[in-house]
């Protein structure tokens, strides 16, 4: 007698919400009928995100922008991916998937920040994802391992242009929300 096969169960995004909403102990992706746990953050990666976030404070709040940091999740309602950026930015009014408030439809910036099990991911299969979101702008991925920011700026005609930056001096220019951040202070406290 041989045996059965493992079969994968896969849920659809309703019961991927439940499951999310009511786990208090780790966060998870959603793609596609199955859940993936992320991992957690480093020190770099939380002192780098709290860094961007008192920056971004200072000039959001004096506009109709919102930023979430970590903890709003995202839908990319064209591929059905939910995910949770590191920071998000939007600067219209939000729009949510429900009544609870707590998945976002329309970023207008999203940030990673890099780490060496997500880096591959975040460039790639992610972007394509986040690529499909209309209103999203700009995309940023900064490294914790050494000063170096990749940007991402939606054209026109929807392509993107992308830069690189990895001197002190230099400043991204975060034109769809109106931010410049200086690489000199989003790695203030790093030490590399």
């Amino acid at each position: 007698m041989s045996a059965l096969p493992k079969t994968k169960h896969y849920i659809i995004p309703e019961e991927y919400l439940i499951f999310e909403r009511e786990c208090i102990d780790q966060k998870h992706e959603y793609f596609d009928g199955e859940i993936f746990a992320m991992s957690s953050a480093s020190r770099r990666h939380n002192i780098i995100s709290f860094t961007i976030s008192g920056l971004l404070f200072n000039t959001l709040n004096r506009r109709n922008c919102e930023a979430y940091i970590g903890e709003m999740r995202v839908k990319i309602p064209e591929t059905g991916l939910y995910t949770y950026p590191d920071i998000v930015v939007v600067c219209e009014e939000p729009e949510l998937e429900d009544q609870v408030f707590d998945t976002l439809l329309n970023p207008t910036v999203i940030i990673e920040i890099l780490s060496k099990s997500t880096e591959n991911y975040d460039r790639g299969k992610k972007f394509e994802h986040y690529r499909t979101i209309n209103t999203l702008q700009e995309y940023l991925l900064i490294s914790q391992e050494k000063m170096f920011v990749e940007y991402y700026q939606r054209q026109r005609n929807h392509r993107w242009i992308f830069e690189t930056y990895s001197q002190p001096e230099e400043k991204i220019i975060l034109s769809s929300i109106k931010v410049e951040l200086s690489l000199k202070d989003i790695y203030k406290k790093i030490n590399f």
